[in-house]
Formats: structure tokens, sequence, C-alpha cells
């Protein structure tokens, strides 16, 4: 396998969204028994590229140089595609968060992983409730 450093930015982020949309789902699914029509309402919202930019800006206070450095990447890369149900910027932040994810858990800091979703979920559930 190769060192992270070595993947693209745009791979990192496949990764990471996959991770991120694995723990917005293991969350929703601990938190109370839903139907899967609900779950899959509430997993949409946490997972676009909205939500994800707002998390983008949320998190730099709590990262590494080296995690920002990820997420700049990220968020600097050109996706190639354009961004559907979302504007460029958001698109773009949410592939720096992504590509963060993608960083973390490829590079084995799960922990890590699971301490800065605890930031993004608990403000984002703090939000929901005003």
């Amino acid at each position: 396998m190769r060192g992270v450093n070595e993947y693209s930015p745009l791979n990192l982020a496949y990764i990471g969204d996959a991770v991120y949309s694995l723990l917005v789902r293991t969350k929703l699914v601990t938190q109370a028994n839903r139907p899967t029509s609900a779950l899959s309402k509430i997993s949409s919202d946490r997972v676009k590229a909205a939500s994800q930019a707002t998390n983008y800006y949320r998190l730099q206070q709590f990262l590494t140089d080296d995690e920002l450095a990820v997420m700049r990447r990220g968020r600097n890369a050109n996706p190639g595609q354009k961004a559907k149900n979302a504007t460029f910027a958001d698109y773009r932040n949410a592939t720096g968060l992504e590509a963060l994810f993608g960083y973390l858990y490829l590079s084995g800091q799960v922990p890590r992983v699971i301490e800065l979703f605890e930031i993004c979920w608990s403000e984002d559930h703090e939000e929901s409730q005003r």
C-alpha cells in the first residue's frame, strides 16, 4: 500500500466521503430505532455539501498544521465536475473535509477521525435544537 501522502487529494476525498457517511449512519442508527426512510433523510442532510462545508470551517481551530494542509489541498483540488445541489464554494470545502477524513482514516488515525466527527456532530446537533 502506498504512503498516505502519495494519494491525490481527490482520492483522499473519495474514501473520506465513505468514512464520513458511515460515521453519520452509525450515529443515527445507534441514537434511535427509526424507519429507514427517516434515516435516509437525516443522513442526506448531514452529508450534503453545505453541511460538510460548515464543518470545514468549524474544525479548523481543532486541527494540527498537517491536518489543515491536507484539508486545504482537498479544497484546492480541481474536481473536474460540477457540484450538484451545492454552490461551487460549498462543494470545494466539502471536498476538503472529506480529504481530511480520508487522510486520517488511511493513515490509521481512526480515534482522531472519531474525535473530529464528534465535534461536527455535536455542533450540528446544537444548531438543529435552536
